[in-house]
């Protein structure tokens, strides 16, 4: 008998699963408040704000799962090259060239993944329902689990959170979490820019936070601005000309004249689950741990889960089991932990302006550049490798 499985979350990290489990046998339905049609978002002309850098792991299972063929055909943007740096005379780049690789991963809209993913539904005959508020209550048996809305409920083997970094379901299971919210909040501003197709993206360092160049297949391109709420605000309400000029005071010299487009403020949090699993659900992606977005690697955590969930059920006739669910939790929390803490120290390493730990970083830049083997070790976990 097939294992039936219900998943909360039809984004990139729940549609993922979806397909990914449904390979493997399992009966997949998803859960979703907002449908979509996605060969309309594929053959549509609008450019998302949210954009991620998927790694060379994440494209490795977006081809497996059917996806990366349709991306392709669309808006993604390979980057060959990650700079890091706080003064320009110091500075940390990562070039594909150092590990013998075309490309170190793509810039890709969220809505065109999520899109790819959801054409591949149909083929493994994954059924969506769209569904009206939020699940109201969480009924667990030693074999089943029941998922209960106002007005229907869904029995499954395993029920699947991937209902973002408030999940619902995470709260009715009653699994608590761990972290903070931010002082500071992150603006992405969408640009066109009068520029050949870049390949190299970039992170500065700034007293106020982080800002950084992220080139999207041309002639777009993202900005991502940290700053307090207050100043970000601001910046929010001004016209996109007076943004532009406050760009063009904060940001190092773009590679040609470009106008705004779209900008959007985002709040920014670290949040773990005390456990990924209880009974027969499970948590995977934001649902399970949401990370400082200062290098892009949420959603490469979220594919992360994906796959380690998948093998951790390939041995087991029962996807609810909770021995299973177990020995998926204990290969990712570590991973995530440590790059939930990497990106901290970074964060508030460089947040800040004290004289001598500013010297010391800009040291440990420089000599972290020239670290040979190491530098590639690091280059290689990026990618999505293991070190």
């Amino acid at each position: 008998m097939k294992n039936k499985v219900v998943i909360v979350g039809g984004g990139m990290v729940g549609a993922a699963t979806a397909i990914k489990l449904a390979k493997q046998g399992a009966s997949v339905t998803v859960l979703e408040q907002q449908c979509i049609d996605p060969l309309a978002v594929l053959a549509s002309e609008k450019i998302d704000i949210r954009i991620s850098a998927i790694n060379r792991f994440s494209e490795a299972l977006l081809h497996e799962l059917g996806a990366m063929p349709l991306l392709r055909e669309n808006r993604l943007a390979p980057y060959t090259q990650l700079e890091a740096y706080e003064l320009t005379q110091n500075s940390l780049l990562f070039d594909s060239e150092e590990v013998g690789t075309s490309h170190l991963g793509h810039l890709i809209e969220n809505s065109l993944t999520q899109a790819s993913l959801w054409a591949q539904f149909e083929q493994w005959q994954i059924q969506v329902e769209q569904v009206d508020g939020l699940p109201v209550s969480i009924e667990q048996a030693d074999d089943t689990v029941i998922l209960n809305y106002k007005n229907k409920s869904y029995m499954a083997d395993l029920l699947v959170a991937a209902d973002g970094g408030r999940s619902q379901v995470r709260h009715l299971v009653g699994i608590g979490v761990t972290g903070w919210q931010y002082q500071q909040s992150c603006m992405g501003v969408l640009i066109k820019i009068d520029a050949p197709q870049q390949t190299k993206t970039w992170q500065q360092f700034k007293q106020t936070g982080p800002i950084a160049f992220l080139p999207m297949q041309a002639p777009y391109a993202s900005l991502i601005w940290y700053h307090d709420g207050a100043e970000l605000t601001r910046l929010k309400q001004l016209s996109n000309e007076q943004l532009k000029a406050e760009i063009q005071e904060n940001f190092f010299a773009l590679p040609g004249d470009f106008s705004v487009e779209e900008k959007a403020v985002f709040p920014i949090a670290r949040q773990h689950a005390n456990t990924y699993s209880k009974g027969r659900v499970v948590l995977v992606g934001d649902a399970a741990h949401t990370i400082n977005p200062l290098a892009g690697q949420g959603v490469n955590l979220g594919f992360k889960d994906v796959a380690a969930l998948a093998e951790a059920l390939e041995s087991t006739d029962d996807f609810g089991c909770p021995l299973a669910l177990h020995k998926y939790e204990k290969k990712r929390r570590l991973d995530n932990l440590a790059m939930m803490s990497m990106m901290d120290a970074c964060y508030f390493g460089f947040s800040n302006d004290i004289k001598p730990l500013k010297h010391l970083r800009n040291v440990a830049i420089k000599v972290a550049d020239n670290a040979g083997l190491l530098k590639k070790k690091v280059l290689k976990h990026a990618m999505g490798g293991d070190f």
